[in-house]
């Protein structure tokens, strides 16, 4: 009988150091953790350096505006849609893939608009592109093609 008294006293556990250690544990990372939430992305963008385009008259330039519309060479599309767009440089084109074409964004325009407008000259086979922008501190009427 002694014997067997013995042997339940042997096989309990104390829980007590193990959950204290768990808590020291636990206090500590929640010490030595931070909680700080970043708010702004830090993102270096590419500078434009070029000299002004030359004038080419075979040339199509696509303008996207502040609000999201599409004209090109200076005649507004009726709306804002990718297959309306497609269609505008088909006609103006007359099918003729190599035309150059220069996509002139203005500074306010969605991200949404420009990548719209590239996606459509990529679907119509266009593969001369040229990205107009401006260098800080000049007038607008200098262009500068990328």
């Amino acid at each position: 009988m002694k014997f067997q008294r013995r042997l339940k006293e042997e096989l309990s556990i104390n829980l007590t150091p193990l959950i204290d250690v768990v808590f020291l544990l636990l206090i500590f990372f929640m010490v030595t953790t931070t909680f700080t939430r970043e708010t702004r992305l830090s993102v270096s963008l590419p500078e434009a350096d070029g000299a002004p385009a030359e004038e080419n008259p075979d040339q199509v330039e696509i303008l996207v505006s502040q609000g999201g519309g599409y004209s090109i060479n200076g005649r507004a599309l009726v709306n804002s849609r990718l297959d309306t767009l497609m269609a505008g440089l088909e006609q103006v084109t007359e099918g003729d893939r190599n035309v150059s074409l220069i996509l002139i964004a203005d500074a306010e325009a969605t991200h949404q608009a420009v990548v719209t407008a590239m996606d459509a000259i990529g679907r119509s086979g266009f593969f001369r592109l040229s990205i107009a922008t401006r260098k800080p501190g000049e007038d607008e009427d200098t262009i500068v093609t990328q």
